[in-house]
């Protein structure tokens, strides 16, 4: 490789985290002022399903494995939660730790069998064991069954922080989520996550170079499974209860339609994605079997004319306009 070659590698790359952490600021001061414009139970909503759709683009985007059991780990995040929080007196941020780890636990067993499979069998196998959660969810005496688990209560977090009320809870949770996808960012960017685009582009290749690739796609199951339990266990402080839903297999296409919204591969177009279909999904919940039709006709215009999603298409978007703009300011 050549100096030159290097030189625009470099500056290539500066300029991409230079993108990110501008973006990082402008969201975060969005995310700050936010709910005195918007109403805060729909941003913490959103928040938790931006972290889903982030920890599922960790799988998905970079390393080209689609899970459809996603909900699994979501869901169980959220029972292990709301059970450590009401019934064993665990402050929130360790409860939702608690979830955390319930989650990776569950990504290990299931990552150990799927990872053996490619495409639409690791899906299946991810749908399969996914169903046999929700199975137990449904059938276990402590789950609480159709009902579901309620009553968790808002204890103080770290033990003297209140968030008893939206607006103190609305701050922890942006606190939790943005901890969270920060360090997704730097897996991602890590020798770790250079390896799992190597795997995701040409898994022959990485294998002749010696990488143990079972071993690494293990990993990023664990991680992914794992901060989908973060999410899960956001949700269950924001709603106050676990349901069936967060484990239904209806809950695990969520994460996937976000990731292609927003911009599969990227590290803040899930959450942008996510924002987008809970805003859909909230502000538009009135109109019935419309928001269904709406939300389906939104979606075939990103698979057909914006495959990369917001954030993957936006730079061509940027340098047609600029050349548009420039072709004029010539004439």
């Amino acid at each position: 490789m050549s100096v030159a070659s290097f030189d625009s590698m470099s500056a290539e790359l500066r300029q991409r985290r230079t993108r990110f952490w501008a973006m990082s600021a402008i969201g975060l001061v969005l995310a700050l002022i936010a709910p005195q414009l918007l109403y805060s139970v729909f941003l913490m909503m959103a928040l938790c399903f931006a972290l889903f759709a982030s920890s599922f683009n960790l799988l998905f985007g970079y390393l080209g494995l689609l899970s459809f059991g996603h909900a699994a780990f979501f869901g169980g995040a959220a029972y292990a939660t709301g059970w450590a929080i009401r019934d064993w007196g665990f402050t929130p941020e360790l409860g939702i730790l608690f979830g955390g780890m319930v989650a990776g636990a569950m990504g290990l067993a299931v990552g150990v069998l799927a990872v053996r499979r490619t495409g639409i069998y690791f899906a299946m196998i991810t749908f399969a064991l996914a169903e046999f959660v929700y199975f137990l969810a449904n059938q276990l005496p402590f789950t609480g069954g159709e009902n579901g688990l309620t009553d968790v209560p808002r204890r103080a977090a770290l033990g003297f922080i209140d968030i008893g009320t939206s607006g103190r809870l609305y701050y922890f949770i942006l606190a939790v989520i943005a901890l969270s996808i920060w360090a997704l960012w730097r897996i991602v960017h890590s020798p770790f996550g250079n390896v799992l685009k190597a795997i995701h582009q040409n898994e022959p290749r990485a294998i002749s170079l010696g990488y143990d690739v079972q071993k690494y796609k293990i990993v990023a199951f664990v991680l992914s499974a794992f901060f989908s339990g973060i999410a899960g266990g956001a949700k269950v402080l924001v709603f106050q209860f676990a349901a069936l839903a967060d484990v239904h297999w209806s809950n695990s296409g969520e994460p996937v339609m976000m990731t292609l919204m927003g911009g599969m591969g990227t590290t803040l177009g899930p959450s942008i994605g996510a924002f987008f279909v809970t805003a859909l999904q909230f502000y538009l919940a009135e109109l019935g079997e419309w928001v269904t039709i709406i939300y389906g006709g939104i979606f075939m215009i990103f698979v057909l004319a914006l495959r990369r999603g917001v954030l993957g298409e936006a730079p061509d978007m940027i340098r047609k306009l600029r050349r548009l703009f420039t072709k004029r300011a010539a004439r």
